[in-house]
């Protein structure tokens, strides 16, 4: 059998052993070639296969499928895990008989291009972000769909979990007409990818199937992308171009200048910061800058100078309202913002919150504030793990990073409030690869004067 169609969703399904002895590797995705057919295709083999084919497609190209296999598939277990098709059937592909080929351009047919554009479900069956949130916990588990606009696209972060095994997640901001903000967490590497093609405040999805679930450390409900889900960027319905019209007429202007609306949001995509400047360029830039609202973003190598996280005088952790995000009075431990109605009580939760300072061979920028996730990630440890080391342990991990050169992305403002007039947030810190920096120092890099 030899068909033509789009492939409209991937399931994140790579690699687990099946034999004794042996290892085989799975992966599976979805193929359209109508308005109303689509079927869930799957493919066993060795790990090279698999990746290979992994790697040869990406979402929404058209793709032909040789000599699969056709079979009944059963609903009540597959649909738990798999797209529900219309289908009473799934494909089987084989390393050995089954082949997958990307379609040449003169091969593919217009009309399964303009599939892409189509969602799985009906275009007028979703749940409005503020529907969902009005819900609240009657909603907690269930599988929707929803209509959204994309607010901004987090970069993705990588971690390694207690048994090793390596994972990426990416958060998505998404707002409509009801609700102004509103997380989606993307697991795996696809509707990852796809999410870094998205334009915040242009791009519209069709999310079918995301799992909405309450967040205790949010205090509020979250989407989250799974093995069901199909995406479909900007669809071509009534109910997805008058979203569209709404947000172009509606842009949030300067949504990244709000020190608190930093906090709550997931950081920027840090690839669209490629300026290195040392900390004299910095300086030199926030003098010409002065006076200017707009901030500005750049990459600097240097050495963490002030680390104090194992000095009972300093304060590492504070309390921050989980509905606005400000640091909450330990005296009262209730958000004044908030919680003027007691019946709308917002609750608190421990958040990294301290200032260090950067150094290099030109200079030192001093109380550059390190908070929240990005700080867990600096430190490699969350709040509730720091909080139960001992001084020596925080001492030890103080030094991991003290005068160890670090690839730190920056954004800088101008305030009043801040010391010297200059707001300096941190947006990523890592150690840095010596071969990057050093060539980046000498000037090999794209440093800016």
């Amino acid at each position: 059998m030899t068909k033509t169609s789009t492939s409209q969703c991937r399931g994140p399904s790579l690699g687990f052993p099946l034999d004794i002895g042996s290892e085989r590797y799975t992966f599976s995705f979805t193929i359209r070639d109508s308005t109303t057919h689509f079927v869930n295709a799957t493919s066993w083999g060795s790990e090279d296969y698999i990746r290979s084919l992994s790697d040869s497609f990406r979402l929404g190209e058209c793709v032909i499928i040789e000599n699969p296999l056709i079979q009944t598939k059963e609903l009540e277990r597959e649909e738990k895990f798999s797209p529900a098709t219309p289908s009473d059937y799934k494909l089987l592909l084989s390393e050995n008989h089954s082949t997958v080929k990307l379609c040449s351009s003169y091969e593919v047919d217009a009309k399964l291009l303009s599939l892409i554009y189509l969602p799985v479900k009906e275009s007028c069956d979703y749940y409005s972000l503020g529907d969902i949130v009005v819900n609240g916990h009657s909603l907690d588990g269930k599988i929707i769909n929803v209509l959204a606009a994309v607010r901004s696209v987090g970069e993705p972060k990588y971690f390694t979990t207690s048994d090793r095994r390596k994972g990426q997640r990416c958060e998505v901001k998404l707002y409509d007409e009801t609700e102004s903000s509103f997380a989606m967490i993307c697991w795996d590497s696809e509707s990852i990818l796809l999410a870094q093609s998205w334009v915040p405040q242009e791009t519209v999805i069709f999310a079918a199937d995301v799992r909405i679930s309450f967040d205790k450390f949010r205090n509020s409900m979250i989407a989250t992308v799974i093995s069901k889900t199909i995406i479909t960027t900007n669809p071509d319905t009534p109910e997805a171009n008058i979203l569209l019209n709404f947000i172009r007429e509606n842009k949030v202007m300067n949504p990244l200048d709000d020190e608190i609306d930093n906090y709550l949001k997931e950081s920027m995509n840090l690839n669209t910061i490629v300026d290195v400047y040392t900390v004299e360029q910095l300086k030199v830039k926030a003098l010409k800058n002065e006076g200017k609202a707009d901030p500005f973003y750049g990459i600097l190598y240097a050495y963490i100078s002030t680390l104090n996280i194992d000095d009972e005088t300093t304060k590492v952790v504070r309390n921050r309202c989980s509905g606005c995000g400000y640091i909450v009075n330990e005296a009262s431990s209730a958000c004044t913002t908030c919680n003027k109605d007691s019946s709308e009580f917002k609750s608190v939760f421990p958040s990294f919150d301290m200032l260090i300072d950067l150094t290099d061979h030109t200079g030192t920028l001093h109380s550059c504030s390190l908070t929240g996730s990005v700080a867990e990630e600096t430190l490699g440890c969350t709040v509730v793990e720091f909080l139960a080391m001992t001084d020596e342990q925080k001492t030890a991990l103080k030094w991991q990073f003290l005068l160890e050169r670090s690839k730190i992305y920056l954004k800088l403002s101008m305030s009043h409030r801040a010391r010297g007039g200059l707001r300096v947030s941190v947006l990523s810190c890592k150690l840095a690869d010596p071969v990057e920096a050093s060539r980046s120092l000498s000037g090999q890099g794209k440093v800016q004067n």
